[in-house]
């Protein structure tokens, strides 16, 4: 900036203004020109962006499993079960802790609920009912282990409204789990040998 003489001063490309420049000139002057801050501005849009691709890669990997990780849950690496009948003795070893698998019986239908094993494994909130007949424990809402019987249930004893919430329940296991067989009871597996033919299938 010079002084032309009338007492105004001048930039370099010849205009003229009095106290200095105006306000673009100030803040661009300020801020070290327009170029700095687009690259600033670019440069913080770029990091945004790659932040929000890592976060979904992360998510993506988590939910494929993603580089040669580990399954992400003990129902992942078992082979799905064949369908065939338990007796009370045969479901109760499928209680998460003799094996990976768990299985639990609701209306005298079986499913492996293994892939819920956050919630009927040992240590999940609904574990009591792993291996077992949960059919009166969930048709009473009730998380006893007085509440199921170690022997055969036929359930003749719940009112109308109870066995409805056991059918409700019958049908939401269908819909999340795999159907692997029936409950048998006693009556239809009385002959010893017809047991053991069921064991030598596992």
């Amino acid at each position: 900036m010079a002084d032309d003489g009338d007492g105004k001063l001048r930039t370099e490309e010849g205009g003229g203004a009095e106290g200095g420049g105006g306000p673009e000139e100030v803040a661009g002057s300020w801020l070290g020109g327009g170029g700095a801050l687009d690259m600033l501005l670019s440069l913080a849009f770029v990091a945004l962006a790659a932040l929000l691709a890592y976060q979904l890669y992360r998510r993506w990997a988590k939910r494929s499993g993603a580089g040669g990780a580990a399954p992400a849950s003990p129902a992942d690496a078992l082979p799905r079960m064949k369908r065939r009948d338990f007796t009370l003795e045969q479901l109760r070893e499928y209680d998460g802790a003799r094996t990976p698998r768990i299985l639990l019986a609701v209306n005298g239908k079986v499913f492996d609920v293994t892939k819920g094993s956050k919630f009927y494994g040992p240590e999940g909130p609904y574990g009591i009912f792993a291996g077992r007949d949960a059919s009166r424990g969930l048709a009473t809402f009730c998380l006893d282990k007085d509440a199921l019987r170690d022997e055969y249930d036929d359930l003749s004893d719940l009112n109308a409204v109870q066995m409805e919430s056991v059918r409700e329940w019958e049908m939401q296991f269908k819909e999340k789990y795999d159907y692997v067989g029936r409950l048998l009871e006693p009556s239809e597996y009385t002959d010893e040998e017809d047991t053991k033919d069921h064991t030598k299938q596992d």
